[in-house]
């Protein structure tokens, strides 16, 4: 086994169980180029498209399977974080508004949450469905910081929490509230753990920049524990997601990180700019698609996406 960058690739092997994650002859793709901060890609298999947020220029992008890339909403509130539901429609995180929305099949928007026990959000940021229906997502500050990512604006909670929207009464709890910055979230495939990105090093000296994992309690509403699960090398965690055997593809400053289940770094996809996000996506949820901060970039892999989107 060879350890290192293959030569003529992309790819970083740090441990051998990287090495069965990829072909030998596989290479990243740069499908497109063009945007100011690139996020929140989804994929959506019945119209084998990918659809993702280019949040500074207050758009959304969408990527053909075969080609093409056009405009998919403009003024888009300065979406970022974007998943699909269990029925195939569009959730996304709106900075602008704080939000969190769906747009219907028809293609109308419904707002799902803005506010918390009266007091509206911070600027939410990345989302994840479970299989029961409900909306997890994550509220950082970043889009009420100042006027690049959405408008400055005081927070209203005070603090940045991770929040459930429950699928029947629509009603928000706060389900992880001792992060600085929570960001990415996803769970792991059988859903037993939920995964949090804190990046509150962006605002704190020596703070966080790292993911944690909270074990999911009985009934499905709420966490518990929360320990580092793994801390970034390279600049910050972000978006993620898992494959369907437990391990975390990461954005970070230097491209994708993967680790293993048990928190080991087994690998990296070098990119030559800061990731933002990943999704999993093609015919056979296979391709990894990487949000780099101009360009949204892929490549294929021997494992599959835990989900759709």
């Amino acid at each position: 086994m060879m350890y290192g960058q293959l030569e003529g690739t992309d790819l970083v092997v740090l441990d051998r169980r990287f090495a069965s994650c990829f072909a030998g002859y596989i290479r990243v793709e740069r499908l497109w180029t063009g945007s100011i901060w690139s996020e929140g890609p989804v994929w959506f298999s019945a119209a084998r498209h990918l659809v993702w947020s280019d949040i500074p220029n207050n758009r959304m992008l969408r990527y053909a399977d075969g080609g093409g890339v056009s405009v998919f909403r403009e003024a888009s509130n300065n979406a970022n974080g974007n998943t699909i539901d269990n029925q195939g429609r569009l959730v996304t995180c709106e900075h602008l508004t704080r939000r969190v929305t769906r747009t219907e099949i028809c293609g109308s928007i419904t707002v799902l949450a803005d506010r918390w026990q009266g007091r509206r959000f911070n600027s939410p940021n990345d989302v994840t469905v479970k299989s029961d229906d409900s909306i997890w997502f994550t509220d950082p500050t970043y889009g009420i910081d100042s006027d690049w990512e959405g408008a400055r604006q005081d927070s209203d909670i005070g603090a940045s929490h991770v929040y459930r929207i429950d699928p029947g009464s629509g009603e928000v709890t706060a389900v992880v509230t001792d992060m600085v910055r929570p960001n990415g979230i996803a769970f792991s495939p059988d859903e037993t753990y939920l995964y949090v990105a804190d990046t509150g090093a962006t605002h704190v000296e020596n703070g966080p920049r790292h993911i944690r994992r909270y074990a999911v309690n009985a009934d499905g509403t709420g966490v518990s524990g929360g320990d580092v699960f793994c801390t970034c090398t390279a600049g910050l965690f972000d978006g993620f997601r898992l494959d369907s055997d437990g391990r975390i593809w990461t954005s970070t400053g230097e491209g994708v990180h993967c680790y293993d289940p048990d928190g080991t770094l087994i690998g990296k996809v070098l990119i030559p700019e800061i990731v933002a996000n990943v999704a999993f996506g093609g015919v056979k949820r296979n391709r990894l698609f990487i949000a780099g901060t101009t360009s949204l970039y892929a490549i294929y892999l021997t494992v599959r996406g835990a989900r759709p989107g």
